[in-house]
């Protein structure tokens, strides 16, 4: 027998089987899963009811909410294809991706409608706007339609059964844009379903689970996570926005076990000031991925708070886990921080290279640099509407990610770049993640991005953007001399500028593009 890979098969037997399990808790607001399940299918129900067809796309645009969760299963319960927006996102880049997939409905959070309004000229294929507003007091706003409203006549009853196939586009998910204009990645039922018994696996997640929502639940379909723990019949706790106090209070509250982050935010849970006043019982599994975090806060998360780190490594295109890191793997005793900060060795079911310009398998040394190649039922069906680009990313049976990497004799692979980042001084390569791991060493550094400037003798030499701890001092020279005491002299920052803050992405990545851009107007940059 052979039965489709469907993502609703997962809500539907957490409910089934746990139907008074809390599913979600956010803010004062708590749903079973009998509740939660109601809820999705009232919405396909309401979008049913405004003409939504097998087909079509419907976006949302909102910070973390019981709402984004519930837009993960009524959406594509009907066949229809969810566009997870990035509220950090402008409106002109809202208007791209919203013309771009062709979105029909629109379901935006009430602190981001002023943005639609903006716009709303500009986007002829939209017919319906629906806002999402938990406040008691809310008062209508004109032109939209009040999700609770219009969800709250329609039947709890399953919608009306369809024939979906598991290699059906489930979700338009567009690139973060670090490097260029964002592609629109389409997954299927197939890619995240599989992703999902990786997560499950890989990460341990268990009925007992509560998971606190540290990451957006945009980013690559929340990396997996309402899948996964809804899955299993954990339960959501929903930050809406990333504060050091919010965070050890819900941890604290409600018995926190795990939680997925990108390495910014590692850092807020490590540097927040009043930890003393939080009584923690649980000893939460926190998994980093979006960028390699430094060795420190591995080490510093584990030996000063006792928590459990766990790295990941993939793309928006791979649904999007691809390796793995643990404590135990080749390591152990778990002190081999560095080791750890790798992204790590294969997920099942996922095949991974890392090969050369002309698409041999580069020595597994450590040392021999090649790109990250993955092949699997992960890996995306396409970018939509833009064939051209699929074609320049799977090729030769492999997707190839753009992220340059060494691997060892284990095949653990260890990121060292983009290919666009990758600097390149007086013909030698230079890692800037490795100058970026070196220079959070310094106690004075809280955050700091590396790129490549122009420099007439060199091509271009490595400078380093550092923000400094609150309270902490440190000169251009007292930095560059550190490095030195860490790094191979060539690699070394040739300058540093103190600023106050790093341009990021809504998962802590850094946009070295939009750092770069400053310096190299006007001059031509060299590329491998």
């Amino acid at each position: 027998m052979e039965v489709p890979l469907l993502l609703n098969d997962f809500l539907r037997r957490a409910a089934k089987l746990y139907p008074n399990k809390t599913a979600i808790i956010d803010g004062d607001a708590r749903y079973s899963y009998a509740e939660y399940q109601q809820r999705c299918n009232q919405l396909g129900h309401a979008l049913l009811s405004l003409g939504i067809e097998q087909g079509d796309r419907v976006c949302i645009l909102s910070p973390n909410s019981h709402y984004f969760l519930e837009s993960y299963y009524g959406v594509t319960q009907i066949g229809a294809i969810l566009v997870p927006l990035n509220y950090r996102l402008v409106a002109a880049d809202h208007e791209y991706i919203i013309n771009h997939a062709g979105v029909k409905a629109v379901l935006v959070d009430y602190e981001y409608t002023n943005v639609v309004d903006t716009i709303r000229e500009n986007l002829p294929n939209v017919a319906h706007f629906i806002v999402a507003d938990p406040r008691p007091d809310r008062q209508p706003q004109a032109g939209w339609t009040d999700w609770d409203t219009l969800v709250g006549t329609m039947p709890v009853s399953p919608t009306p059964t369809i024939e979906q196939g598991e290699n059906d586009t489930t979700s338009i998910n567009y690139t973060s844009g670090t490097t260029a204009r964002p592609k629109g990645v389409m997954l299927t039922h197939r890619n995240v379903y599989i992703n999902a018994y990786n997560f499950i696996a890989h990460l341990r997640i268990r009925h007992e689970d509560v998971e606190l929502w540290t990451l957006p639940m945009f980013h690559a379909n929340g990396w997996g996570g309402p899948f996964a723990i809804t899955a299993m019949g954990a339960t959501h706790v929903v930050l809406r926005a990333v504060v050091g106090a919010d965070i050890y209070s819900l941890i604290e509250q409600h018995g926190v076990t795990f939680g997925c982050m990108a390495p910014a935010v590692l850092s807020t849970i490590l540097n927040y000031p009043d930890k003393a006043k939080h009584a923690i019982k649980t000893k939460p599994r926190f998994v980093v991925a979006g960028a390699p975090p430094p060795a420190a806060f591995i080490e510093r998360l584990e030996k000063e708070m006792g928590w459990e780190f766990m790295q990941i490594y993939g793309l928006t295109e791979t649904a999007p886990i691809i390796t793995v890191s643990t404590a135990d793997y080749q390591n152990p005793d778990g002190t081999d921080y560095a080791r750890r900060a790798r992204a790590g060795v294969e997920a099942i079911g996922c095949d991974i290279q890392v090969l050369d310009e002309n698409g041999n398998p580069v020595p597994k040394d450590g040392v021999s640099i090649g790109e990250v190649c993955a092949r699997g039922n992960m890996i995306l069906k396409g970018y939509w509407e833009q064939p051209e680009e699929t074609a320049r990313a799977i090729f030769d049976g492999y997707f190839h990610s753009g992220d340059l990497a060494v691997w060892d004799e284990f095949s653990s692979i260890h990121i060292v770049d983009r290919k666009k980042d990758v600097i390149i001084s007086g013909g030698e390569n230079i890692s800037s993640p490795e100058i970026e791991d070196a220079l959070y060493k310094h106690p004075a550094v809280l955050e700091c991005a590396v790129i490549g400037v122009p420099s007439e003798k060199w091509g271009e030499t490595p400078k380093a953007l550092v923000v400094l701890r609150e309270g902490a001092t440190a000169t251009e020279e007292e930095i560059i001399a550190f490095s030195r005491q860490h790094l191979a002299h060539f690699k070394c920052p040739t300058s540093i500028d103190f600023v106050p803050s790093l341009p990021r992405t809504a998962t802590g990545k850094l946009q070295k593009f939009v750092i770069r851009d400053q310096y190299w107007q006007g001059a031509t940059r060299r590329v491998n």
